[in-house]
């Protein structure tokens, strides 16, 4: 029995021979194969994205939580003045009324600083949003355009850390990634580091005072090292009373966990600001202020899960792990080599040399690697070129090959193939 065709709708038959069938499942598998490359590329990438949550999400949390405080004690103010009122015996019609505005006047003002928290936190909370929305939006077929965008935000992030904050503002403005990056976490950051730059200690002490509980939990001495450099500086100005009342308030406390660090200090009463002891001498030296820019950045970055390094740093170590290898620091290494420069060779001093099991030879003609496909040839001269470079000039030459690098002519059959072992 034979079956009709079933027409198109063009109302031809449609004939398929092996050979279109075999073509058409060979393109169909490349296709998933490179679907899913890109896929697993894309997976992989995601993995890295975690600071990019959890930044804004720490600072929604602490919004929320300094929002809450406010309320409470704002709150608590108001029922004890309503409790005071309540307890006098007597109490004239004017100062009910007087203490009745009062109430009112404190009751309005927390009402402000509400509506003013819950706008905050509603744009925290879109930011978080719209984090979430940029990572769901990667796509195997977008990656290219996804990429990019994480380039710039790597690029915001590493000027906002090296306190770029006018050009970061800028780039983020230019592409329109405000939501995408933390500018305004920065900002935060930028009061208190410039306040120690200028020698002052009072903003980063109310930060540690905002960030309490969690830097108690996380054993941070931040708020202790800024204790003993206000003492440091009581002591070169000669108020050595209020110094020592100034001890007792503050430093005492935390004789029980750090007792060397405020013995040590505690003796610059005896030595003073210009002693040639060493060892009391580091105490009073300017450079005590930069340490202190240096560990409140990490205490910083701890606080809202970032990286100690910026994220540039990071992805390029990781790049340059791959290439570094002891030929990369002699005199005569190439220039195309990213090593070869020397901002690079800084940045991968503390890494590993890359484990290279086999050489690698790299047509210099093609940039291609020469292996059992694409095997080296070796000239006349004793340069070495792969075999597609040199097949490809043949033909363009009438069987000629010239040396790129000498200007040596020889013929092809001159040459001689090589062996990588």
């Amino acid at each position: 029995m034979e079956i009709d065709p079933i027409p198109n709708g063009t109302g031809s038959t449609a004939t398929s021979t092996p050979e279109t069938v075999a073509t058409t499942v060979a393109s169909i598998a490349a296709s998933n194969t490179t679907a899913s490359s890109k896929l697993s590329q894309l997976t992989e990438s995601l993995k890295l994205e975690h600071q990019f949550l959890r930044v804004p999400f720490e600072h929604f949390k602490k919004t929320i939580r300094a929002n809450h405080r406010t309320a409470e004690k704002e709150v608590s103010a108001v029922i004890s003045s309503v409790n005071d009122v309540a307890d006098r015996n007597e109490i004239s019609k004017d100062d009910a009324v007087l203490s009745l505005t009062s109430l009112v006047s404190r009751l309005q003002g927390l009402k402000r600083k509400l509506e003013e928290g819950s706008r905050t936190e509603n744009l925290q909370a879109q930011k978080c949003r719209a984090r979430l929305d940029h990572l769901e939006s990667a796509d195997a077929e977008n990656m290219s355009e996804w990429n990019n965008v994480r380039l710039k935000r790597i690029l915001v992030d590493y000027m906002l850390r090296m306190s770029y904050y006018d050009s970061a503002m800028k780039l983020a403005e230019s592409s329109n990634i405000q939501d995408l990056v933390d500018i305004d976490v920065f900002q935060e950051a930028k009061k208190v580091i410039d306040a120690l730059r200028n020698q002052e200690v009072g903003p980063a002490l109310a930060w540690c005072g905002d960030n309490k509980s969690r830097l108690k939990k996380s054993k941070s001495k931040f708020e202790f090292q800024l204790r003993l450099q206000e003492f440091v500086e009581l002591v070169r100005s000669e108020n050595y009373m209020r110094a020592i009342l100034y001890a007792r308030r503050y430093l005492a406390p935390w004789g029980a966990t750090h007792l060397k660090e405020l013995q040590r200090v505690m003796a610059t009463l005896a030595f003073r600001s210009n002693t040639e002891c060493a060892k009391y001498k580091v105490l009073f030296e300017p450079k005590q202020w930069d340490f202190l820019v240096d560990q409140f950045k990490q205490e910083f970055c701890r606080l809202y899960g970032m990286t100690l390094e910026p994220l540039l740093n990071i992805y390029l170590q990781a790049g340059l792990s791959a290439l570094k290898t002891p030929y990369c620091y002699e005199d005569d290494c190439t220039k195309e080599d990213p090593l070869s420069q020397e901002s690079f060779r800084k940045l991968a001093l503390p890494l590993p040399y890359s484990k290279q099991h086999h050489s690698k030879l790299v047509c210099y003609i093609t940039k291609e690697l020469m292996d059992t496909e694409n095997p080296p040839q070796v000239l006349p001269n004793g340069y070495v070129y792969s075999t597609k470079a040199l097949k490809e000039m043949a033909e363009k030459n009438n069987g000629k090959i010239t040396c790129p690098r000498t200007g040596l002519v020889c013929n092809y059959s001159e040459l001689v193939k090589a062996y990588i072992s």
